[in-house]
C-alpha cells in the first residue's frame, strides 16, 4: 500500500486535531451529480479545518468480490489502498445513487472488501466503529434516499456508526452551478447544518 496511507494512518485519534475525513462516492461517472456533491461537501469541511481526502474507485477499480481470488491472491492492491484509507480517517462522508431503489454495486463491492480480513496485518471490518456522513443526490424527486435506507441498513449490520442526519439531494441536475457549488439555499442549508453536527458526532467515538 502507498506511503501516503501510512503517513495519513498516523494523524488519526489524536486529540486535539481536527479530524480526517475520508470521502467515498458510490458512482464512478465522470460528471456524477454525487462525485460533485462529495466535493462540494469535503470543500465545507476543510474550509472548517477538517483535513479531507477522496479515495477513488474510478482511479482505483476493484474486481468484483470473489471468495475464489480471495483465497488463491489475497486482498487486491486496490482493496488494500482503500482499506488504509478507511483506517486512516477519523470519519467517511459517502455520496452515492440509487439503481432501482437501492445501492450501487460499486458501493456494495467496496463495503464488501472492506468487511474481509486482511491475513498479513489481520485486521478484519474496516469498517466497525467508523463514524459515517450518508449523502444522496439523484435527478429525481427523493434524491435517492431509498438507497440511503439500504446504505444505511448494511452499515448498521457492520457495526459502523452511521450518523441520524443524512442529506438527500433531489432533482440534483438542477441543484448545482457552473462551479459544482449547491445554488438551492434550502437545499445547502440542509448539507452545511449535517456536516456541522459530523465533527462533533466523530468526538463522540473518537479514542
Amino acid at each position: 500500500m502507498g506511503s501516503g496511507y501510512l503517513l495519513t494512518a498516523s494523524r488519526r485519534n489524536n486529540r486535539g486535531m481536527n479530524p480526517h475525513i475520508l470521502g467515498l462516492s458510490g458512482s464512478a461517472r465522470a460528471e456524477s451529480y454525487n462525485r460533485t456533491l462529495l466535493t462540494y461537501a469535503l470543500d465545507k469541511l476543510n474550509a472548517e479545518g477538517a483535513t479531507t481526502e477522496t479515495f477513488s474507485f474510478r482511479d482505483h477499480p476493484q474486481p468484483l468480490y470473489d471468495a475464489d481470488l480471495e483465497s488463491q491472491e489475497g486482498l487486491p492492491d486496490s482493496v488494500l489502498q482503500m482499506r488504509a484509507a478507511i483506517m486512516a480517517a477519523d470519519g467517511v462522508v459517502i455520496a452515492s445513487p440509487e439503481y432501482n431503489s437501492s445501492i450501487t454495486p460499486l458501493l456494495k463491492n467496496a463495503i464488501d472488501w472492506g468487511s474481509r480480513m486482511d491475513p498479513e496485518s489481520k485486521q478484519g471490518n474496516v469498517w466497525k466503529g467508523k463514524p459515517i456522513l450518508l449523502l444522496g443526490a439523484s435527478p429525481g424527486a427523493l434524491g435517492g434516499v431509498r438507497a440511503l435506507r439500504v446504505v444505511r441498513e448494511v452499515f448498521v449490520e457492520l457495526q459502523a456508526h452511521v450518523m441520524p442526519q443524512q442529506v438527500a439531494v433531489s432533482m440534483a441536475h438542477e441543484m448545482f452551478n457552473g462551479e459544482g457549488e449547491l445554488a438551492n439555499e434550502r437545499t445547502r442549508g440542509f448539507l452545511v447544518s449535517a456536516l456541522k453536527e459530523f465533527g462533533p458526532y466523530i468526538k463522540r467515538f473518537s479514542a
